[in-house]
């Protein structure tokens, strides 16, 4: 499929955007040509899951049964799972509208208000902003509650970055003590506990061969993957994101890229902050009021 691209760039980064698919970044690579994130061939999209990464607005991840109350009232969804849950939101594979477009600034917005078939019971407005400057990718999101009523709120970014470089793996680095239990559907099941040993990344450590599906708490907002090895130049990438980001989601995708997510709110905070579960993050907007935030990405070394 043809999808229209929006392709912005600076002197190290070159970044392609499909606003008519929820405005997911197609693809990001250094100046060389190398992917940051991972190498998508465009023809063979159909979803903004086969993007490099995309927008989840207005929650992140998943909620249990499509369903979950708020304010005294259950407020069910439709499931967008087969194993029957509401996922990522309902905003990334619509189109969104491109307001600003210049070389190496992209700005598209969207409204709830445009889809009869919106999957959210209130009214939202959201925007998505992709700036380059020097080293660094800035992607600001910015989620407002247009309706007459308070909404539970939720944002987050789904890149996947990766991995292989010149077939090295690289180490991954964070500090965040503190991760959560999940059950067969990937589903929070309580508070956070604090990691263990093979959880823990605040020393750096190769992924090889293991398998994640985490979100992680406490989290400093900083992120860093690095390829130093065997005397090649040094090569790193670091993401940091802003304070509404209180928690990071880290998984080894299939076909072998890494996804790390900075969301706002733990798995399924809904509900878990309906059963009186501490520290979830939950969001609730008045009318008028916003949520935002900034996530860089930042090469250092030779890309």
């Amino acid at each position: 499929m043809s999808w229209r691209t929006e392709t912005v760039s600076s002197a190290a980064m070159t970044l392609e955007v499909l606003p008519d698919l929820g405005a997911s970044i197609l693809n990001l690579r250094a100046a060389s040509g190398r992917p940051v994130l991972r190498a998508v061939n465009p023809t063979t999209v159909q979803t903004s899951s086969q993007c490099a990464s995309f927008v989840l607005l207005p929650y992140s991840n998943r909620i249990r049964d499509a369903c979950f109350a708020f304010e005294g009232h259950d407020v069910q969804l439709q499931p967008n799972t087969g194993a029957g849950l509401a996922q990522h939101g309902d905003v990334r594979n619509r189109p969104w509208t491109v307001t600003r477009a210049s070389d190496s600034h992209l700005v598209c917005t969207f409204d709830s208000r445009d889809h009869a078939d919106i999957n959210w019971p209130w009214a939202f407005t959201a925007q998505v902003e992709y700036r380059l400057h020097g080293p660094h990718l800035d992607t600001t999101v910015t989620l407002t509650n247009a309706d007459t009523r308070d909404m539970p709120a939720g944002m987050g970014l789904h890149p996947y970055f990766q991995r292989l470089q010149d077939g090295i793996d690289p180490a991954l680095a964070f500090d965040a003590p503190l991760t959560y239990d999940t059950d067969s559907r990937s589903l929070t099941v309580g508070g956070a506990r604090e990691v263990r040993p093979q959880e823990d990344y605040r020393t750096p450590a190769h992924i090889g061969t293991r398998q994640i599906d985490r979100t992680f708490t406490a989290w400093d907002g900083i992120v860093r993957l690095d390829w130093a090895a065997g005397g090649r130049p040094p090569r790193a990438l670091v993401q940091t994101a802003d304070n509404p980001y209180s928690h990071l989601v880290v998984f080894t995708a299939p076909d072998g890229s890494l996804a790390l997510e900075p969301v706002s709110h733990a798995t399924d905070a809904f509900n878990l902050a309906a059963q009186g579960v501490a520290g979830v993050d939950m969001r609730v907007l008045s009318p008028g009021q916003s949520l935002a935030g900034t996530a860089r990405i930042t090469l250092e070394g030779v890309w």
